[in-house]
């Protein structure tokens, strides 16, 4: 029996709940992860799950255990990452995890260089509009936008952002441009989503919902920036997301002095052990070339 193995196999299991999920998240057949379990109770003597219709549970014995091989694993995993020179010099694979519309506009082109740079360096991109379990899905870094719940992750503040209110100069001319809030009630609007219009605004020291009529309902920021030019009615969008727009004049940002606090762009990662060089120096790259984009958003 490799008992390494079967310790990565229990952990497995452990973690995503039952064999049947373990065996997905592996790649394994049922059947093989099943085996595994039982052989190594039957090498140290003892039950380690007890197996429901639902549910695995860890007995005593399966928590000592478990635990140990968890520290276990993570020292071998730290030496294979010194023996390998991950600690002399940036090298290996590196996982990144980004919003979709964000990380293509922004972060790629930072990546692109950090690449070129760091040539023993590898990158592996997802994208995504959702949040990941860095540590389960073995990322090692995050682009996060907004501001963090608590958790146990690293953060490196990287920016800033804005959410913009516009419309063309198309419609401004033909319906005039809202001074206040509260004027967008004669307003002609794009929902962005499948929930009512609900727009919030800082008001005299008071957050008020001020919204304009749903004239079009979209579901990608793509849509939601070909309706406002098209003239469709008033948009609201996030300021990365309208650079070329306001720039080129196609989009004329309004109601500015209402639009609240920016919200904040950050580098996230945890942090076991000593961190690995590739992360450090990609810390180090990205988050002043981050910060400059961030500052050309300011076009509101």
């Amino acid at each position: 029996m490799d008992r390494l193995d079967a310790m990565r196999v229990i952990l497995a299991v452990v973690d995503a709940g039952s064999l049947s999920a373990a065996s997905r998240k592996l790649g394994a057949p049922l059947p093989s992860v099943s085996r595994k379990v039982s052989e190594l109770e039957r090498f140290l003597g003892t039950n380690l799950l007890v197996r429901t219709s639902r549910r695995i549970q860890l007995t005593d014995a399966g928590r000592d255990y478990v635990a140990a091989a968890r520290r276990i694993i993570a020292d071998l995993e730290e030496a294979e990452r010194r023996a390998s020179g991950e600690y002399q010099t940036p090298r290996g694979a590196l996982t990144i995890t980004m919003p979709v519309e964000f990380g293509t506009r922004h972060v790629m082109p930072v990546a692109l260089s950090f690449m070129a740079q760091f040539p023993e360096v590898t990158l592996r991109i997802a994208t995504a509009d959702r949040l990941t379990d860095m540590v389960e899905d073995q990322i090692d870094v995050a682009i996060r936008l907004g501001h963090l719940a608590d958790s146990a992750l690293y953060a490196v503040k990287a920016g800033e952002f804005r959410l913009l209110t516009c419309a063309s100069r198309d419609y401004l001319a033909r319906r005039g441009t809202p001074a206040d809030p509260r004027d967008l009630a004669d307003h002609d609007g794009i929902l962005f989503g499948t929930q009512p219009m609900f727009w919030t605004y800082a008001v005299d020291g008071e957050e008020l919902v001020c919204a304009p009529r749903t004239r079009m309902i979209v579901n990608t920021a793509a849509n939601n920036l070909a309706a406002a030019r098209g003239g469709v009615g008033v948009a609201r969008l996030f300021d990365y997301q309208l650079t070329d727009e306001i720039r080129s004049g196609a989009l004329v940002p309004i109601l500015s002095d209402y639009a609240g606090d920016p919200r904040p762009v950050h580098i996230v990662y945890p942090r076991q052990g000593l961190l690995p060089l590739k992360v450090r120096a990609f810390l180090d790259w990205a988050a002043p070339r981050l910060r400059d984009a961030c500052m050309r958003f300011d076009c509101g």
